[in-house]
């Protein structure tokens, strides 16, 4: 059966929207999944993750992290991925060598840190009082946090849990966490990830992704054209209205099981349904933009939208806060207005329940 555009945007809803089931095994079944520290009204993780895990509640992630075998590190993106895709990407070399002085710095946090068990930031810099640098935004921050952050990036540092949404830092295992195979190897099965998550894909977002993993595995920089040539040919593809498409090679999309529910929900901006602008313009007709970081004056949909899926349309967004513990929300919609139809504002109501429910709020 010849691949249409209809069949790909239910494939990309229903296989992303699978049954609800453990928080453990919705991560492995997504593979990854973005974290931003925005609450509006939750986390990204969290919202993320509310659609897929089931009874999930806000903060149900960094309360449970501790005792899963997931590892906060970058990716793609930043954000929780499964051990086994972590060590893919590791040893993980820096940009730049650090000099004398700051291999010294990183030697002693590390035996303090070994001695600890795990430490927050505010213990690092308490102890060795490393002073204050200027960060990436032109702000001041601790030499201590920077120090930890490029210790973690490098894998020498682990994060072992949360307190208060900052990150606690563990000793890593490196040896324990060296993963066997080729760089060509370890590349392929990384781009398979992105495509199980973000699937299905027109070429220039596979290709965009392909390149976000300069953050993941710069060592590989000089794979990653190499590992795309490969995936092209490895997994699922059709041209549709102009475009080539990609997705898993044991999925079809044009295969009955896809069918998208009848439910109104609330994406996250980072929710893999609605992550590739591109794709979202292809198959709902619309610009949707993150505008957080934007102006206020010159936002058209709002701090934090979210994007409002029924069935397997995308027809607009809503700004959702809780506000003297209740919530509050507003929506806008593609078409001008809401949809005519008893069904939406049922599963509207339904979701907007769901979401206080979620949120620990009274009905």
């Amino acid at each position: 059966m010849p691949i249409t555009l209809d069949h790909l945007r239910r494939y990309a809803v229903a296989r992303s929207l699978f049954k609800p089931t453990t928080l453990g095994r919705a991560i492995g079944k997504l593979g990854f999944v973005q974290a931003d520290p925005i609450r509006a009204p939750a986390r990204a993780q969290d919202l993320t993750l509310r659609h897929r895990v089931a009874g999930y509640c806000a903060g149900d992630l960094e309360r449970r992290y501790p005792t899963l075998p997931l590892e906060e590190d970058y990716f793609v993106n930043y954000g929780f991925l499964p051990r086994a895709h972590h060590g893919l990407m590791h040893p993980r070399p820096p940009a730049a060598a650090w000099n004398p002085l700051r291999r010294a710095q990183a030697k002693a946090v590390l035996a303090f840190i070994r001695e600890c068990g795990a430490a927050h930031p505010r213990e690092v810099d308490a102890h060795f009082a490393h002073g204050k640098v200027t960060n990436w935004f032109g702000g001041s921050s601790n030499a201590s946090t920077q120090l930890l952050d490029e210790m973690h990036y490098r894998g020498l540092l682990r994060v072992a849990r949360r307190e208060g949404g900052t990150r606690v830092f563990a000793a890593r295992d490196t040896a324990a966490a060296a993963q066997a195979g080729t760089a060509g190897s370890r590349m392929d099965r990384l781009v398979d990830l992105v495509v199980r998550k973000y699937a299905p894909l027109p070429a220039a977002s596979l290709g965009q992704l392909v390149s976000h993993l300069r953050g993941g595995a710069p060592q590989w920089a000089s794979q990653r054209a190499a590992a795309l040539t490969r995936a092209k040919q490895r997994v699922a593809h059709a041209r549709v209205d102009g475009v080539d498409w990609y997705w898993p090679a044991e999925e079809s999309p044009a295969s009955k099981r896809w069918r998208p529910d009848d439910c109104v929900r609330l994406l996250t901006p980072f929710d893999p349904i609605a992550w590739d602008r591109r794709r979202f313009e292809v198959f709902w007709g619309w610009a949707y933009r993150f505008e957080a970081y934007t102006p206020a004056p010159k936002r058209k949909l709002g701090y934090y939208a979210l994007p409002l899926l029924w069935h397997d349309r995308v027809i607009g967004w809503g700004n959702v806060a809780v506000a003297e513990g209740t919530l509050q929300c507003s929506f806008g919609y593609s078409g001008g207005s809401a949809p005519y139809d008893a069904a939406f504002r049922a599963g509207l109501d339904a979701e907007l329940a769901r979401m206080r429910l979620f949120l620990g709020l009274a009905g």
